[in-house]
């Protein structure tokens, strides 16, 4: 398979798992409204949120990192630019998520 197939499979995969985790997402963030912060932080260090808010952040970054990539590959001529933007772009697609599953799971109530 070719690496530009691989690269629009991932995004057409990750894309469609990203939509049920968005609702739920966004769901639960409404809900935050009438909520105290004890409230908040005991749906955020329970296992199941921690879970998919984890899974949400890993799915977020690694479809918004394939996105930007292929804005650069359409955008940006020169191959050395192209390279450092794309190696810049992978390694905070990895740290972001990171910090932030480690900043979850370490939350106390």
């Amino acid at each position: 398979m070719l690496p530009v197939t691989k690269k629009w499979l991932f995004l057409k995969v990750s894309s469609l798992i990203l939509l049920p985790l968005m609702l739920w997402f966004i769901l639960n963030l409404v809900n935050f409204y009438d909520k105290s912060y004890q409230e908040i932080v005991g749906f955020l260090t329970s296992q199941p949120s921690k879970f998919l808010i984890g899974l949400f952040l890993v799915f977020i970054y690694f479809f918004s990192a394939l996105s930007i990539s292929e804005v650069f590959e359409d955008y940006i001529k020169d191959i050395k630019i192209k390279n450092a933007a794309n190696k810049v772009l992978n390694f905070f697609a990895i740290t972001i998520p990171i910090i932030t599953i480690i900043v979850i799971f370490n939350l106390n109530t």
